[in-house]
């Protein structure tokens, strides 16, 4: 239902990026001196250092799906939290950054926000005047639910805090000024009722600090409308050299034109990238180009086709155009890969037919300056950097779901995903019993209102996620926090996505269904049962060696791992003695293992760097050493 008012903004904020580096600094030289400064006295990343209004998340979010015109509306908003019922405030309580969400010091407001109260956003912005198409209103995440209006006019609805969002809102552009955009958002955090991780409203142990609002880019950019690309999907045949590209068109209204898609597939090696020397800032070789009606896919056969593979992360470049009559009306750049995973007869984990022991780290993907949200790009790239140059080939995406580019840094970076759904709850109804397996356990008690939050959510993650290559492994269900009706939701899942492996509930509770069969045991490696050769075994969480560094702690006084170590000799010692019992377990065909953690978050220490990236707690090529023995041990 729209609701019609006009909400005043206080301040015109400046765009912080818009089409060209040109245009960036410009924005850069005219934005107004602000007040803002990061919030709080808990330590930052030395990239808050370099987060400002004018160039706060410059980089374009969506890098499957680049259009080259863009508009970044990051920078400071107007900001309010007011009761949960209240209409939009008059006058706002200050200014927020945007992305960072209203909790974080990069925020430059630091303060929760409760169930019983709404936070406000409010921002004026002015489109280029060589904009002469429609316009598309582009949110990359929002937590929880948030209802946005443009000039007064409400744009609508969205539910869910880890999945992007988009409105057309050409119809409401104001032709002389400058536009007026209002967010209003609610959050319950912690009511059992709406997909959280590990949020909570009182941080304690292994919960962590609540999110709220906007956390990801917000960006406007001219689109062809109703007549452009929502999107595609890939599909590969790598016995016969195959990739199919179908691409996602929004409905035309005009039935009389002829409606057509091109597709063309490039040459590159990093997908579409102008910064890359190969590409030299233009197209680089046209392999195939093709079209199709609407509605179709176009197949690309290859006689050489290069493979996507953790040693060898090679991604094709693409082009898709919509054409009206031969004209061409939107287009965009994005990439594929081709790329097969799936389950050996003796329940080992193969990528393109061959055999890997999967092997990486629990991925919080928490900052201390940014929460949710890392303070720059380079940050964001950092962590997934890291676990490659310690010997990783693996990274377990926990409860959390991350921004765009991060997927897209995997892809280019070569590193497999295991992507859990974030939990609803941390209840554990569910039970088995030691030394048996597929014991039926009972279902977690939240609502019809929780799970059918879940599934809405849940579909919409796999489906904005589902053509990236890195992605391998999704995981409903972690430790049977609200884990419920595991196979309708593996069913679901399958559904959804049946070109990738299920991990139904990575140490959760046990059922024959999915491919993989999880238990998690701390510190050390072991497994207190197995699948019978049934599923593909894995040890889903083990370790958390910590190591509390002074001058690098979130909170100096309360902190805690599984085990803990003074010195950086003694951690990796005992890593190493971990590795070795793992082996034993990979010789008996455990397939892979998750080690608990990439980085400390908050009052856990147990990470192998600590919470600002300062330190890395163990020496990184002894790390590295181990780590490699322990993969390429497998058989």
């Amino acid at each position: 239902m729209k609701r019609a008012f006009w909400c005043i903004t206080i301040i015109i904020a400046a765009v912080s990026c818009g089409t060209s580096k040109r245009v960036v600094k410009e924005a850069a030289e005219e934005a107004p001196v602000t007040t803002w400064a990061p919030a709080g006295d808990h330590i930052m990343t030395s990239w808050a250092a370099e987060v400002s209004p004018s160039t706060v998340a410059g980089a374009y979010p969506r890098p499957r799906m680049i259009r080259p015109e863009w508009m970044s509306l990051n920078g400071l908003w107007d900001y309010a939290v007011t009761a949960k019922d209240a209409p939009c405030p008059e006058e706002f309580d200050g200014e927020i950054l945007v992305p960072f969400c209203i909790e974080s010091a990069l925020s430059g407001v630091g303060r929760k926000v409760s169930p019983d109260e709404a936070l406000w956003y409010s921002i004026s912005f002015t489109l280029p005047e060589d904009w002469e198409k429609g316009t598309i209103l582009n949110f990359g995440a929002v937590d929880h639910t948030c209802e946005v209006w443009l000039n007064g006019e409400s744009l609508g609805t969205h539910e869910g805090g880890y999945t992007a969002f988009s409105f057309d809102i050409t119809a409401l552009i104001s032709p002389t000024g400058p536009q007026h955009l209002v967010v209003k958002v609610l959050d319950g955090t912690d009511n059992n009722e709406q997909p959280r991780g590990k949020q909570v409203a009182n941080p304690n142990g292994i919960w962590y600090t609540a999110v709220t609002g906007i956390w990801q880019t917000v960006w406007v950019e001219p689109v062809s409308v109703p007549d452009n690309i929502d999107g595609y999907y890939i599909d590969t045949d790598i016995e016969k050299g195959c990739i199919s590209v179908t691409p996602l068109p929004l409905i035309a209204e005009d039935e009389n034109a002829e409606h057509r898609m091109r597709v063309t597939l490039l040459e590159g090696g990093v997908g579409y990238d102008p910064e890359s020397p190969v590409w030299g800032g233009a197209d680089p070789e046209v392999i195939l180009s093709a079209e199709c009606d609407l509605g179709e896919k176009v197949d690309f056969d290859l006689d050489d086709l290069h493979l996507w593979s953790p040693d060898e992360p090679y991604l094709y470049g693409l082009k898709l155009e919509y054409l009206i009559d031969g004209e061409v009306v939107d287009a965009i750049y994005g990439y594929a890969a081709a790329r097969t995973i799936t389950a050996t007869e003796d329940k080992r984990l193969a990528i393109n037919g061959q055999p890997l022991f999967q092997f990486g780290p629990l991925d919080q993907g928490w900052w201390p300056d940014g929460l949710y949200t890392a303070p720059t790009d380079d940050a964001l790239r950092f962590d997934i950097q890291k676990t490659k140059d310690f010997g990783f080939n693996m990274i377990r995406k926990h409860v959390k779901v991350e921004p765009e580019r991060w997927y897209t840094w995997c892809d280019r970076i070569g590193i497999v995903v295991w992507q859990d759904m974030p939990s609803i709850t941390d209840s554990r109804f569910g039970h088995w019993e030691q030394g048996t397996w597929g014991q039926a356990s009972d279902d977690s008690q939240i609502t019809e209102t929780a799970k059918d939050a879940f599934f809405m959510e849940w579909s919409d993650i796999v489906g904005q996620l589902r053509d990236h290559p890195s992605i391998v492994v999704w995981v409903p269900f972690n430790e049977g926090w609200a884990q419920f009706e595991t196979e309708k939701v593996v069913e679901f899942t399958r559904q959804c996505d049946p070109t990738r492996l299920i991990n139904p509930a990575s140490g959760g509770s046990c059922y024959p269904v999915g491919d993989i069969f999880d238990l998690h045991n701390y510190p050390d490696p072991k497994m207190r049962f197995r699948s019978d050769g049934l599923l593909v075994d894995v040890l889903g969480e083990f370790g958390g060696i910590g190591r509390p560094v002074e001058g690098h702690l979130w909170q100096p006084d309360r902190n805690w791992g599984y085990v803990q170590f003074k010195t950086a000799e003694e951690a990796l010692e005992q890593y190493g003695k971990f590795a070795e019992q793992l082996k034993g377990l990979i010789a008996e065909g455990v397939a892979a293992a998750v080690y608990t953690q990439t980085t400390d978050v908050e009052g856990e220490v147990n990470g192998l760097m600590t919470y600002d990236r300062e330190v890395i707690k163990m020496d990184e090529e002894g790390l590295r050493q181990i780590n490699q023995d322990v993969i390429n041990s497998m058989k």
